[in-house]
């Protein structure tokens, strides 16, 4: 008998999407475009903006209610790590404007439609869990610094954590992981999510992407980063009202720094439905 060679399928190359190099003027950029697409469609788009600060108010509630107030800012914050999944439908309608599209309000939950939605809901998972993963560690470093100890109240908690040498250094070291946190969600969220949006892409493809763009652009894309924080704790602090303003002009200039980052011109479009 004699031997038939197996035959070896070849291995197909992972897909290397081009990263371009950006500076800060491209963040200021971004920013402009994406508060002239907020003021163009403020009225339609006032309402999903709202999204955002509803769920941060229930989980202040919640902790409130629940004798859980020293996670009430780990879970405020961590809200921030979610952030992106809810500019998808942002990023939908700054498609449409972009292509020269009627994008009205209904658009913006045309995501669900997406042949890149179960892609999306792989970016979704992964961010699902960096915040589950955030709070454990924020109460598994309560716990360090403050054992079983309830607060009876805010005022009592405030005072722990602003006055005592304790609460001084549960805030330094719960601040320096939760940026860690926060960096590991924008690497792989903040190019992958308006890519699986716009193109063709995988799930994987998308956040290597994001990585990539990340780690090549450090320094500017800590920038953005810290410029996203700060608009963040603006919009929270009236109660999260200011959010319904501040997460769509991120979610749209979001998108046009994707457009300055990835070089699109050789990637597939994903269909306008």
């Amino acid at each position: 008998m004699v031997a038939t060679p197996a035959v070896t399928q070849p291995v197909a190359t992972p897909r290397e999407i081009p990263i371009r190099k950006i500076g800060t003027d491209d963040l200021r950029a971004s920013l402009r475009e994406g508060y002239t697409d907020f003021m163009a469609k403020r009225g339609d788009l006032f309402f999903a903006g709202l999204i955002y600060p509803l769920v941060g108010i229930v989980a202040a509630v919640g902790a409130l209610g629940n004798d859980m107030l020293p996670l009430l800012f780990p879970i405020a914050a961590g809200l921030s790590l979610l952030g992106p999944l809810t500019c998808t439908g942002f990023y939908e309608l700054a498609r449409r404007r972009e292509a020269g599209l009627e994008s009205r309000w209904r658009h913006f939950f045309d995501v669900r439609k997406s042949e890149a939605l179960d892609g999306i809901m792989g970016v979704a998972v992964i961010l699902i869990g960096i915040f589950i993963a955030w709070v454990f560690t924020a109460a598994l470093i309560y716990g360090v610094f403050f054992g079983t100890e309830a607060s009876t109240s805010i005022t009592t908690f405030l005072t722990q954590l602003l006055t005592t040498p304790k609460g001084w250094a549960m805030m330094i070291i719960g601040n320096l992981i939760g940026l860690g946190f926060a960096l590991i969600a924008m690497a792989v969220s903040v190019i992958a999510l308006p890519l699986l949006v716009d193109k063709d892409v995988d799930a994987g493809e998308a956040m290597r992407a994001s990585i990539r763009a990340v780690r090549e652009n450090f320094g500017v894309m800590m920038r953005w980063g810290l410029m996203v924080a700060a608009l963040l704790v603006i919009g929270a602090i009236p109660l999260f009202v200011g959010l319904a303003a501040v997460l769509p002009i991120l979610g749209y200039a979001t998108w046009h720094l994707y457009t300055r980052v990835v070089d699109r011109s050789g990637l597939p479009n994903q269909p306008i439905h």
